[in-house]
C-alpha cells in the first residue's frame, strides 16, 4: 500500500491507475488525513492472448508426472486414489 496526496494523484493518475490495475493500493491523503482508497477491483480479465501465455509460460519448468505421483504417493498413501479400481475387486 502506498499513500500520497491528492495533488500527488492529480498531477500522476496514469502511472498511478497503470499501478492499482497491476495490483498496488493507493490512500489518498488531503491536507495530512486520509480520505480514500484507490485498490484494484475484485474482477480479472477472463481472455488471456496465447502470445502472453507462451510468453509467460516459456521459462516454466517441465513438470514430470511420474515423478510428481510417486511423491504424492509418499506424501498421502497409495490407498483410495481417485480415478483407480478398488483393490480386491475384479
Amino acid at each position: 500500500m502506498k499513500t500520497i496526496t491528492q495533488r500527488e494523484l492529480a498531477a500522476r493518475s496514469k502511472a498511478v491507475l497503470d499501478d492499482v490495475e497491476a495490483g498496488e493500493t493507493y490512500h489518498i491523503t488531503r491536507n495530512g488525513t486520509e480520505i480514500a482508497e484507490v485498490r484494484p477491483l475484485g474482477t480479472r480479465r477472463r481472455f488471456v492472448p496465447v502470445d502472453e501465455l507462451q510468453h509467460k509460460w516459456r521459462g516454466a519448468s517441465v513438470i514430470d508426472a511420474e515423478r510428481m505421483r510417486a511423491e504424492a504417493d509418499e506424501f498421502f498413501g497409495d490407498e483410495d486414489r481417485v480415478g483407480d479400481e478398488p483393490q480386491g475387486r475384479e
